[in-house]
C-alpha cells in the first residue's frame, strides 16, 4: 500500500475511525490530545515553531497551540484540514503529502511532530517522508517521530497495518538522512536534526 492509498483511506475515514478514544466520546478523545501535547512540551522548546505533520482534525495540534507554541498543521487531506478549521478557524494549515514540504512551508521550523503517520506507510514511502520531515526542520532543530523499531519488524500491507523497523535499518536510515536519537522518556522516538552522512 503506497502513500497515495493511505491519504485516500484517511480522506474517507469516518471520525470515529481515525482514533481509539473516539469510540469511548469526544472528551476522551480531544483528552488524549491534551496529554499528547503535554507530553511534546516535555522535549519542544517553548514557544518555537512546531510542524505537526499528519495532523488530522488538530487533537495534538491545537492543544500545542494553546501551549504557547506557533503551530503549523499539514496534512494531505483536505476533509481532515476542514475538520481542524471547525475547531481552530485561525490554525495555520498546509495540504501537502510530505514531498516538498520544505517549499510549501516556506521557512524551516524549529520541530516536526509526527504522530501515527510513518507507522501505516511502508518502507519506501516511510524513508522518503522521514526525508522531507528532516528538510524541514533547521540544524539542532527537534523530530518527534512515530517511528517503531522491533525486533521482528514487519512492513503494513493495508492502510491501518503498522510498519516496524529494525533496529539496524533505523539506525542506517538515521545517518542518511540526519537524525539523532535523543534519550527522551516518551513513547514516541525523539531525534536531532545533524548533517546527514
Amino acid at each position: 500500500m503506497g502513500a497515495a492509498d493511505i491519504i485516500e483511506a484517511w480522506d474517507r475515514a469516518d471520525p470515529s475511525a481515525i482514533h481509539p478514544t473516539r469510540g469511548i466520546d469526544e472528551d476522551a478523545y480531544w483528552g488524549s490530545g491534551r496529554d499528547q501535547a503535554a507530553d511534546l512540551a516535555t522535549v519542544l522548546p517553548a514557544g518555537c515553531k512546531v510542524v505537526d505533520f499528519g495532523c488530522g482534525d488538530g487533537r495534538v495540534a491545537i492543544p500545542l497551540r494553546t501551549l504557547g507554541y506557533d503551530v503549523t498543521a499539514v496534512d494531505a487531506s483536505p476533509t481532515m484540514l476542514d475538520r481542524l478549521h471547525q475547531h481552530d478557524p485561525d490554525m495555520p494549515t498546509v495540504l501537502s503529502p510530505g514531498a516538498g514540504l520544505y517549499a510549501a512551508l516556506g521557512k524551516k521550523a524549529d520541530a516536526v511532530v509526527s504522530l501515527a503517520v510513518l507507522i501505516h506507510h511502508n518502507y519506501a514511502d516511510c524513508l522518503d517522508l522521514l526525508t522531507e520531515l528532516r528538510q524541514a526542520v533547521k540544524l539542532g532543530g527537534t523530530l518527534i517521530l512515530d517511528w517503531p523499531i522491533s525486533d521482528e519488524p514487519v512492513e503494513g500491507q493495508v492502510w491501518l497495518d503498522v510498519t516496524t523497523w529494525s533496529q539496524e535499518a533505523h539506525d542506517d536510515a538515521c545517518t542518511s538522512i540526519g537524525l539523532k536519537p535523543v534519550d527522551s522518556g516518551l513513547p514516541w522516538g525523539v531525534y536531532k536534526a545533524v548533517k546527514a552522512n
